[in-house]
């Protein structure tokens, strides 16, 4: 599984980096980003609670 933001649709609001730290971090402009890897087993859960804690759904684990 991997982790994807929608950099139109983020707001910046670091929900995602709060919940997962593991994958989301946020970028110079103010915009959360995935990491470019696969999420480790025991991360899956806090990236999917990343995903469904994002206000304004920019977020989606696959």
């Amino acid at each position: 599984m991997k982790g994807f933001v929608n950099k139109n649709s983020c707001i910046g609001c670091g929900i995602c980096v709060s919940l997962c730290p593991e994958v989301f971090i946020m970028d110079n402009d103010g915009k959360a980003e995935a990491i470019d890897s696969e999420i480790q087993g025991r991360f899956v859960e806090d990236a999917k609670d990343a995903e469904t804690g994002c206000p304004v759904g920019a977020i989606t684990i696959e």
